[in-house]
């Protein structure tokens, strides 16, 4: 475990390539199933406990979470940390509403793009939206809260837990049929390079403080 300044950086780099990989496998599968049939093969109905789990994980990505973060360093009074955290909330608000009012504005979610309605599965009480589906929020959200918890934590033991809660919100996005597989993509990959210049900036404030 390597440390660097007051970050588990090496961490933090696994979980980034472990978070990359899964991106490039949801692109394969769109690439080589479309975007809409890679869409309706994870989509697919996985029963009444599929329905309840992810119906509850998906909150894993809840921009409400980041409020977990300040009391997290109220607690342990780390408020040298805070640059990092407000930066990272800063970027990942930035790429997401970025993407979706200036890249693709508007971007039909699946129950909107499809027009064979009956193919699609959706979870009874979850309220589907029709626009803006380029980039997943929820998933740029739970990535970057999981490479957050992997660059501050010490141990190796935390990068497969907290990576794969943020793959199961990632992937209920889909399951919900909010998003399509690309629009997961895009907010892992957001969530990387939000986190990654979080980092950055955290450490031109560590170098001023010792100055």
């Amino acid at each position: 475990m390597q440390a660097t300044g007051n970050f588990y950086y090496k961490n933090f780099q696994y979980a980034a390539l472990i978070s990359i990989g899964i991106a490039v496998l949801l692109f394969a599968g769109s690439f080589l199933f479309g975007k809409t049939g890679f869409f309706l093969l994870l989509n697919g109905d996985g029963g009444r406990s599929a329905d309840f789990f992810f119906k509850w994980i998906t909150y894993a990505g809840d921009g409400a979470l980041w409020f977990g973060w300040l009391i997290f360093l109220a607690l342990t009074r780390k408020w040298k940390w805070l640059p990092l955290l407000i930066t990272a909330v800063l970027l990942t608000t930035l790429f997401t509403q970025l993407s979706k009012k200036l890249i693709l504005p508007g971007e039909l979610r699946p129950t909107a793009a499809i027009a064979q309605k009956e193919l699609i599965h959706v979870v009874e009480g979850v309220t589907v939206h029709g626009h803006n589906s380029f980039p997943s929020g929820h998933t740029t959200t739970a990535f970057s809260l999981a490479l957050l918890i992997v660059l501050l934590v010490p141990g190796r033991f935390v990068i497969f837990p907290a990576i794969a809660v943020a793959a199961l919100a990632g992937y209920s996005r889909v399951y919900l049929a909010q998003h399509f597989p690309l629009d997961v993509v895009a907010g892992i990959v957001a969530a990387v390079l939000s986190v990654y210049l979080s980092i950055k900036v955290q450490q031109q404030f560590e170098k001023k403080w010792q100055q």
